[in-house]
Parts: structure tokens; C-alpha cells; sequence
């Protein structure tokens, strides 16, 4: 646990969670341009989810030596990863139990002040059906892999938080 809390304390880790979202954003838009594959409302959201953990990194990378800027960081990481989460197993849901009463919008929905789709459309426009499972890697589909990236994260998250209230001299926990 000294180790995670020295590391969290450091700007490497903080961009190497950086990095880790680059690639799968990355990912995504080579699936999305490079093999052409729609991406639908849903993939979408949970694109946005990733995009909130890139937010979080970018901020625990400003100063993480400081309590306020880590603890600013871990939190906006667990929020964006956890509605990521939930987004991941609801898309999934609408992918192996679809049903005419539960499906995904048509259009993507966001706020008048950030409209993504208008200001990025190579980036945030959905045309895909959320039901569909276009892609498969060792028998899962994206979604169920985001599941797996996203409580990954979770894992992680959780592993970091913890380790914040292990002293550095003493391995032992300490006062906030």
C-alpha cells in the first residue's frame, strides 16, 4: 500500500491513466473510422465516460502532491468510471436483452451549453443501433469489454483510494 500511495503522489501515474485513455479513446475511433463501424447513443455516453477519466488524469496530473488536486482527481475518476459502468451494463443489456419497451434514444442528448455532437461531430455523432453487436473480441462485445475497462478502473480506483490513508514512514493508516 506505501508503494500505490508514493505512486498517486506522483505525476507518472497520473498520465500513465492518461495514456491508458488516449489508447482506448484511440480504439474507438479507429473502430469508428478506421473499420467503420456506426457507433451508436450509447457508445457514445460511455465515450464521454472515458473522456471524464482523461478530465480526472489531466487534473490529478496538475499537482498530485497535493491532497485537494489527488483527492480532486480520484473522485472525478470514480465518478466518470462509475457512470461509465453503468452505462457499459445497460448498453449490454439492450445488446442480449433487447425489448421494444427498453431501448437507447435516437440522438444523442447534451446539454445546450456542451453540444458535443454539434461541435465534434467526427466524435460524438450517433448513427448505430445500441442492440446491435457489430464487433466481438474472445467472445465479448464492446460493451461487455467497457464493462470490463470501466470496473477495471473501479478495481484500481478503489486500490489507490485506499492506499491514501497508508503513512509513508510507518505503512500504517493515518489521519486525513
Amino acid at each position: 500500500m506505501q508503494f500505490l500511495n508514493t505512486f498517486s503522489k506522483s505525476r507518472i501515474s497520473w498520465l500513465l491513466l492518461l495514456l491508458c485513455i488516449v489508447f482506448f479513446e484511440g480504439s474507438a475511433l479507429f473502430f469508428q473510422h478506421g473499420m467503420k463501424l456506426e457507433p451508436c447513443v450509447m457508445c457514445i455516453y460511455e465515450r464521454v465516460a472515458m473522456m471524464g477519466i482523461a478530465f480526472a488524469a489531466l487534473l490529478g496530473a496538475i499537482a498530485p502532491q497535493y491532497a485537494i488536486i489527488r483527492w480532486a482527481g480520484l473522485i472525478a475518476w470514480g465518478y466518470s468510471a462509475i457512470r461509465g459502468l453503468q452505462l457499459s451494463i445497460e448498453h449490454v443489456g439492450y445488446q442480449f436483452n433487447p425489448s421494444p419497451f427498453a431501448t437507447c434514444d435516437l440522438f444523442v442528448q447534451f446539454p445546450s451549453w456542451a453540444p458535443l455532437n454539434k461541435w465534434v461531430p467526427w466524435m460524438f455523432e450517433a448513427y448505430g443501433d445500441c442492440a446491435k453487436v457489430v464487433w466481438t473480441f474472445l467472445g465479448q462485445s464492446m460493451p461487455q469489454w467497457l464493462v470490463i475497462i470501466f470496473a477495471g478502473n473501479l478495481v484500481a480506483l478503489a486500490l489507490i483510494v485506499i492506499a491514501q490513508f497508508f503513512s509513508k514512514k510507518t505503512n500504517t493508516i493515518r489521519d486525513m
